[in-house]
């Protein structure tokens, strides 16, 4: 199972670059002056991988809420906190962490549905970790 998050990460690095085909205007969606100079030293995708999940942000901004968009953007690409997307949209950091929460989900489905495998599956792939392995697992008990 691919981790979206480190995916979206890689993307982000991707995007900052001025790769991303997103028509997205941060200006007109009330966030002038929150965009910083892009970070270089930052995790990034090939352009393949890139393109696939550029994609998939597209979707999002055509059928989704823009808020959503909003947010992926501000996080993932220009590495703003949820804090401070919070502070500054005037809302609270739960709710930005869910609408972030679920456009990740809507990009992740996006990537399934294409059934593509990218380039960096490799490293993006979650290991399940041996508690919740077990979790899952009931104890057998011999009655003597």
């Amino acid at each position: 199972m691919r981790d979206i998050q480190q995916i979206l990460e890689r993307w982000g690095g991707w995007a900052a670059q001025h790769n991303t085909a997103v028509n997205w205007s941060p200006i007109a969606a009330g966030f002038k002056g929150l965009i910083g100079a892009p970070a270089s030293s930052r995790p990034s995708c090939c352009d393949d991988d890139g393109l696939i999940i550029d994609g998939c942000i597209s979707r999002l901004q055509q059928i989704r809420k823009s808020e959503e968009l909003n947010a992926i953007m501000l996080y993932y690409v220009h590495g703003l906190s949820k804090r401070e997307i919070g502070r500054r949209v005037k809302t609270s950091e739960r709710e930005i962490r869910r609408v972030i929460e679920t456009a990740e989900g809507f990009i992740e489905g996006c990537l399934c549905m294409l059934g593509v495998s990218l380039q960096m599956d490799p490293e993006v792939t979650k290991q399940p970790d041996e508690e919740s392995a077990h979790a899952g697992r009931k104890k057998r008990v011999r009655l003597v």
